[in-house]
C-alpha cells in the first residue's frame, strides 16, 4: 500500500490554472475540492497507520477519493 499523498497538484499537474478558475466560478466544484482534500487526508493517515482503520474502511476511503477525483476530472473536461 502506498502512503504517498495524492494532492490535486500531483493528480492534475497541467490543470492547476483551470482548477483555480473553476473553483472561483463554481461553488459546487469548490466543495468537491474540499471533499477531495478531506478524504485524501483520511486515506493518507490510514495508509501511514496514524489512524487505526480496518482494511475495508481504508478501501472504501480510496474508492471515495477516486469517485471525487473522477468528478473533478469530469468538471474540468466540461469546463474546457
Amino acid at each position: 500500500m502506498s502512503n504517498t499523498p495524492h494532492t490535486l497538484s500531483e493528480e492534475f499537474p497541467d490543470q492547476l490554472d483551470a482548477i483555480s478558475a473553476l473553483k472561483v466560478k463554481d461553488p459546487a466544484f469548490a466543495k468537491l475540492l474540499i471533499e477531495y482534500d478531506d478524504v485524501n487526508d483520511k486515506v493518507h493517515r490510514a495508509e501511514s497507520r496514524l489512524d487505526a482503520v480496518t482494511e475495508d474502511a481504508e478501501g472504501m476511503l480510496r474508492k471515495q477519493r477516486l469517485a471525487i477525483k473522477d468528478a473533478i476530472a469530469a468538471a474540468l473536461s466540461k469546463a474546457e
